[in-house]
């Protein structure tokens, strides 16, 4: 009788240990910090972004599910869901907010003053009112500035020497971007200007007024395409990728996951280094680091990639020297 009455002592104990551990495991899992990555896009086509970004948290000794937990919020170009969703992030109090977008990061600063956030951005974050300067932001954010606009008349040079007839460009920009839209739109004219080119502005926020674009370009007879810096625009490089060659169109991309996907060109920073400089500098923030103690990191790395294969299905030669240039050449 004593030994069952062990038994069933034991078998209690095992019970309530049992009962237990998922409560240990709850607290756990409270007190891991919670990171805030919003970027517009779609998660299907950013997998290689997401992960450039877990790299850098993994260099700063942070692993997602072991000692960080990480938010993904992909907009898939529905910039009205900023609003709300920055006042849930804000409510619940997460460690970091990470942006890697212009949109996305002024969202958060507008929603909060206290909550440390990580951006990257394509233009100059002090213009931006991010960060009172680069060597010294001051305030609860900093970053990655990876020139997405600087770049805005190299990339029209460079598509000139491709199609030196082209006399009409399109820019195709996105409203919903409003910063990014207009400073593209006021680059490329200057651009255009100096080299006595002709641009025709588009606008698009959705898939259909992609397609409804490209029927603008058809019809006004547009000899060739810039596609503005956008994360919606980069969702849907497939699209783009089917249309210039249903329409015959060269186009210039700003990030090389266009060209591989069956654009012509691209020049612009290298995005996913730029995401890994987030990770970095969120785990430094989990670490303990300031945002405004943290330096914005200004990015060093420009990838120029052409698509021989759509070239010569644009019936287009490309010149020797800028195949001497070109850091990747996709045959």
């Amino acid at each position: 009788m004593i030994a069952n009455m062990r038994r069933r002592e034991f078998i209690s104990l095992l019970g309530g240990a049992s009962a237990a551990w998922p409560f240990v495991a709850g607290a756990q899992q409270a007190t891991m910090p919670v990171v805030g990555f919003v970027r517009d896009g779609s998660a299907d086509t950013s997998t290689r972004l997401a992960a450039a970004f877990r790299k850098g948290l993994n260099e700063t000794g942070y692993f997602e599910g072991q000692n960080v937990a990480v938010e993904y919020h992909w907009l898939e170009g529905q910039y009205n869901r900023l609003p709300q969703l920055m006042a849930d992030l804000v409510r619940r109090q997460v460690a970091v907010i990470a942006t890697p977008g212009n949109v996305t990061t002024a969202a958060a600063k507008a929603a909060t003053a206290t909550i440390p956030i990580v951006f990257g951005v394509g233009d100059n974050p002090v213009k931006l009112g991010l960060v009172a300067s680069l060597a010294h932001p001051g305030g609860n954010a900093t970053g990655i500035n990876f020139f997405s606009q600087e770049v805005v008349a190299k990339r029209l040079r460079l598509l000139h020497e491709l199609v030196p007839k082209a006399v009409r460009v399109a820019v195709l920009v996105n409203p919903a971007n409003t910063a990014v839209a207009e400073n593209t739109v006021r680059d490329a004219q200057q651009a255009a200007d100096a080299l006595g080119l002709q641009i025709q502005v588009h606008n698009a926020s959705t898939i259909p007024e992609i397609d409804a674009a490209f029927a603008a370009l058809s019809r006004e007879h547009d000899d060739a395409l810039f596609v503005a810096a956008d994360a919606f625009f980069v969702s849907r490089r497939g699209q783009f990728a089917t249309l210039t060659a249903r329409d015959r169109v060269p186009a210039t991309y700003p990030d090389r996951d266009f060209v591989a996907g069956g654009g012509l060109v691209s020049y612009g920073a290298d995005i996913l280094d730029m995401f890994h400089g987030v990770g970095i500098y969120t785990g430094k923030v989990l670490q303990g680091t300031k945002p405004a103690d943290m330096p914005v990191q200004q990015t060093t790395k420009f990838e120029f990639t052409l698509n021989l294969q759509t070239a010569r299905a644009l019936g287009i030669e490309i010149p020797s020297g800028l195949l001497a240039i070109a850091d990747e050449v996709i045959e």
